[in-house]
């Protein structure tokens, strides 16, 4: 049984680059019914500047989750684009039902979702050798610096602290960092694992924090492990 959306308590702004304005239009009047204010841009210029204006709450160039929806079909357009930052993912032509349901599970990961802020304890933080992380601030700390993190790496990293030294499947993984089971042959999460294991770099003894189980799924290795 398919369940209608629920409506966002406040108009989430929203700002689409895309040069189509037909489907702008078709995203702006769907998007308005499910409660989202939707702005087009088609110039990449001014996109990148009203996109660093503050005004909306899904852009590029900021904190904020990006959603990319692409034509190309090739997976390493894709994957180029999932490494450059993106939280996630949909091809065109896409199911406007689909583009809510992931607009909203990202949104539900990043820094302006005060919902899940308040959900958390007040101050909750997760620790695995010189890795620290404050759950609700949303800030992660090796060795006492700071490690930027985009919404799914965060989402990734505390997945992964909270089992560390147990296997996490990986269609767990992705249904807790990005809202949704994976596809075959979905490359999705396993780029934003590698971008993670970059950022925090090897443990101090140099060993791998982030370890790999092939077709199985991922384990947080602690330092006496």
């Amino acid at each position: 049984m398919l369940m209608p959306p629920t409506t966002p308590a406040r108009a989430v702004g929203v700002l689409l680059v895309d040069d189509d304005t037909e489907l702008g239009e078709l995203v702006r009047e769907y998007l308005a019914r499910e409660g989202f204010s939707l702005e087009v841009e088609g110039d990449g210029t001014r996109a990148v500047e009203r996109a660093l204006s503050g005004d909306y709450d899904l852009r590029a160039a900021s904190p904020v989750p990006v959603l990319m929806l692409t034509a190309r079909g090739d997976d390493v357009d894709r994957i180029v684009g999932l490494e450059l930052g993106a939280d996630d993912y949909l091809s065109k032509p896409f199911n406007p039902r689909e583009l809510v349901a992931r607009i909203r599970a990202i949104l539900r990961r990043s820094l302006h979702d005060t919902a899940g802020d308040a959900a958390e304890p007040a101050d909750e933080r997760l620790g695995v050798d010189d890795v620290e992380v404050d759950v609700r601030r949303h800030v992660v700390r090796r060795a006492g610096a700071p490690v930027e993190l985009t919404a799914v790496e965060f989402s990734v990293l505390e997945i992964l602290l909270r089992a560390a030294g147990t296997v996490v499947r990986r269609d767990e993984l992705a249904r807790g960092a990005l809202g949704r089971g994976l596809m075959p042959f979905d490359r999705s999460l396993d780029v934003h694992v590698s971008r993670l294991r970059k950022k925090l770099g090897p443990r101090a003894d140099g060993g791998e924090r982030i370890r790999a189980l092939r077709a199985v799924g991922y384990l947080y290795a602690r330092g006496d492990s």
